[in-house]
């Protein structure tokens, strides 16, 4: 019999705020993180904005010399990691190390390392790449340094499946746990592509909104005046565990984690089909895994990344998938405030999705103000929709044609 899994910590750092609570909070008030890029001069580049992570302090997580010898996506990872075992009560223990493990990813990890030892090659020359470039750089370390900190030594490796990252590093951690191979797990995705090739190669293929006059109002999922998505950086993490043992240690649980779907399209490098066939099975999965009818379900966290083909393309499978049921739910995208976070998305999406159950509010897609006729569910639209949430799944996708649904409910013993 599979062990039933339950989520009992939480951590995020994000565009609209740097802690689970305040990114909440901001999401709710409809803030938007989009803002003029810091990070680099970006004078010259078709896209001049980003959702950055603003104020952030690396100190608060790791020494400076370990942060120094870290690239930015293990810092974010690191402090989502810390965040969330201190929120589940376990920052000093009260697990087993050799039943705790660590599955962390990046869509594409340390692209600021590579870029920066890239221009020490070409500018100076070999010897001056950095001795730490090759573990700074690569997607892995994340999840083995946030090991490292915990002395967590059950699985450890990390997911790199583009903007599903996250959904299957959580979507794995669930599996280890229900079969045996972990009691506890340190779950999430981590990204920090705010950089030079990551704007251009994503502007270059017209996949960014240019809406430069006004990057708080940019990302417009669902909206009929969307022109493509807004890099965001940032990560999100959460602690799993058996139920068993979160009770035995008094732990206060968020919500159980009950399904998981995970399919490919097989279609084409960055597109999807027009009928998202591959994320329909996704969801149909993940319901299945839980036990759950489509009529069971309130809340829908998309994808939803304000892009013209992906938007109607979610909502036709949303529809598809729970038919006559699709009218009563309420669908969000929580990329109209963060923006795109890529890697960390699902893992932030299925928090906000936890807190949506948790706190009974909906959150909002914010900038919605003329919906596309073919996004035609109740999206949420610019402001919070009081409501009991007993299941809710939080959808994610990736180049490549990966897919992935989780399914949550509210817990109950």
């Amino acid at each position: 019999m599979r062990r039933r899994v339950v989520i009992t910590g939480l951590g995020a750092v994000t565009p609209i705020g740097n802690d689970v609570g305040s990114a909440w909070e901001a999401l709710l008030a409809g803030t938007s993180g989009g803002a003029p890029i810091t990070h680099f001069d970006a004078t010259n580049f078709k896209v001049k904005f980003a959702c950055e992570l603003k104020g952030f302090d690396v100190t608060q997580y790791m020494d400076r010399k370990e942060a120094k010898r870290s690239d930015l996506y293990t810092q974010y990872a690191m402090a989502a990691s810390v965040q969330a075992m201190a929120d589940a009560g376990l920052a000093s223990g009260g697990y087993d190390p050799n039943a705790t493990g660590v599955v962390i990813g990046s869509g594409i990890g340390g692209i600021n390392t590579f870029e920066e030892q890239h221009s020490n090659l070409v500018s100076v020359g070999p010897n001056r790449i950095s001795p730490f470039f090759v573990p700074m750089f690569i997607g892995d370390i994340a999840a083995g340094v946030v090991s490292m900190r915990f002395g967590a030594k059950g699985p450890n490796y990390a997911t790199q499946s583009a903007c599903a990252t996250s959904g299957h590093a959580i979507g794995d951690a669930f599996r280890m746990i229900q079969y045996g191979d972990a009691d506890v797990m340190i779950a999430g995705g981590s990204e920090a592509a705010v950089c030079q090739m990551a704007i251009g190669g994503f502007a270059n293929m017209q996949a960014l909104s240019e809406r430069n006059d006004s990057p708080e109002t940019a990302s417009r999922p669902f909206d009929a005046t969307r022109d493509g998505f807004v890099l965001g950086e940032g990560a999100g993490v959460v602690v799993l565990e058996t139920l068993e043992h979160a009770q035995a240690r008094g732990a206060r649980i968020y919500a159980e984690l009950v399904g998981y779907g995970a399919t490919g399209d097989a279609y084409h490098l960055t597109g999807q089909p027009a009928d998202h066939e591959g994320l329909q099975r996704a969801m149909r999965r993940a319901l299945q895994d839980g036990g759950l009818a489509p009529s069971d379900i309130q809340y829908v966290n998309a994808h939803g990344t304000s892009t013209p083909l992906n938007d109607p393309n979610e909502i036709h499978a949303i529809k598809t998938v729970f038919g006559k049921d699709a009218t009563a739910l309420n669908v969000s995208s929580t990329k109209s405030a963060t923006g795109h976070m890529l890697g960390a998305a699902g893992g932030v999406e299925l928090i906000f999705t936890t807190l949506a159950m948790q706190h009974s509010i909906i959150p909002p897609t914010i900038n919605l103000h003329s919906p596309d006729p073919e996004c035609d569910l109740d999206c949420t639209a610019l402001t919070p929709v009081k409501r009991e949430v007993r299941a809710a799944i939080s959808n994610s996708s990736g180049f490549g044609g990966h897919n992935v649904s989780i399914a949550v409910t509210r817990f109950s013993a």
